[in-house]
């Protein structure tokens, strides 16, 4: 699974009414998957998530092979993180509520509180890919940036070969704003980045904000 890559394969749009009602328990849940902390234990599946290169390639950096070592002081790492108020980058864990087991992972960077916007990356690994699970990921984390920390746009790096993930976030509502010639090198040659951007209006248009006062 890529380190803080884009998504890597197409998944379906399963976002469910759940999710767009104002009807739910945990925020960091939808019919499919939960978003929760990445535990120790982790380790395992995304060390066998990083077999699969193509994925990886997703980051734009195709790392060399880690031992499980060093997969667990990684994932010890990530797991051992304070939470600090007033810092929105992080990273999560994507779990199967249907499976019951870790699919990927999601998290934030770039976050600026001044300018009200924010990126984000996302993984799931190979075996549980085209299953709703990184649209629903996506949905979650976005309702909780725009709904909670009070931000206003969602900005997104794809790689040009990335097809998938283009088709993934065009669905999504994402908008194509520009692109980043020859910005990354991988698999023998340079490839462009194709920058995307959401604004909360346009997000909340399709995904409305649950009404906490109903």
């Amino acid at each position: 699974m890529a380190e803080g890559g884009s998504v890597s394969y197409l998944a379906g749009m399963g976002v469910m009414a759940g999710l767009a009602s104002g009807s739910m328990g945990s925020i960091w849940e939808g019919e499919r998957v939960r978003l929760r902390g990445i535990e120790p234990g982790d380790w395992e599946s995304f060390m066998r998530f990083d077999q699969e290169s193509e994925d990886v390639r997703s980051g734009g950096l195709l790392f060399q092979p880690r031992s499980a070592e060093g997969y667990r002081r990684w994932v010890a790492e990530r797991a051992a993180q304070a939470l600090q108020v007033g810092v929105d980058d992080f990273d999560l864990a994507i779990e199967s509520l249907s499976e019951g087991c870790l699919v990927g992972s999601i998290g934030t960077h770039q976050s600026d509180r001044l300018a009200g916007t924010f990126g984000f990356g996302l993984g799931v690994g190979r075996p549980h890919q085209r299953r709703g699970y990184a649209s629903e990921a996506i949905v979650l984390l976005l309702r909780y940036m725009f709904g909670e920390r009070r931000y206003q746009k969602a900005n997104v790096g794809v790689y040009a070969y990335n097809t998938a993930s283009l088709e993934l976030h065009a669905k999504l509502g994402f908008v194509v704003e520009g692109r980043r010639r020859r910005a990354v090198f991988m698999g023998g040659r340079h490839h462009d980045e194709v920058l995307l951007g959401l604004t909360v209006e346009e997000f909340t248009a399709a995904h409305p904000l649950p009404d906490v006062t109903a």
